[in-house]
């Protein structure tokens, strides 16, 4: 993209998120609120997770993640980097690479999304068996 089509581009994100403002104002005495805000996507669970597990370049976390394109967990890797979560590290060498590790915040969500893993895979065979029936119906 040429220097002019940034600038523009840029522009017009500063003027679209100006104009945007919420029409309801953010309930940040609940809890369960803040953490969904945070962690509240449908693959933030699963990067992090696969952060946990040793997955740290974006490109391995694309190979891990099934179902999800590129754009959307690179996406939602930037949320949780903006979020302190998640932090980048642009390695040297060559060539050039980046990876992700999980901050103090993020390693504290961790014993959740176990248990959230856990549950899944107990209610496994129901939840397919449920999606089975909404199919045949």
């Amino acid at each position: 993209m040429s220097k002019l089509g940034l600038g523009k581009a840029i522009v017009i994100n500063s003027l679209i998120n100006h104009m945007y403002q919420r029409k309801t104002p953010e309930d940040l005495e609940c809890g369960i609120t803040i953490a969904m805000k945070v962690f509240g996507a449908k693959w933030k669970p699963c990067l992090l997770d696969a952060i946990d597990r040793g997955f740290r370049r974006p490109s391995e976390m694309h190979r891990e993640i099934q179902g999800a394109t590129p754009r959307v967990l690179d996406m939602q890797l930037r949320e949780l980097e903006a979020n302190g979560v998640v932090e980048k590290c642009r390695c040297g060498g060559f060539p050039l690479y980046t990876e992700y590790t999980l901050t103090d915040i993020g390693r504290s969500i961790m014993p959740v999304i176990a248990r959230m893993n856990e549950w899944g895979l107990l209610h496994r065979e129901r939840v397919a068996g449920q999606n089975l029936q909404s199919i045949s119906l």
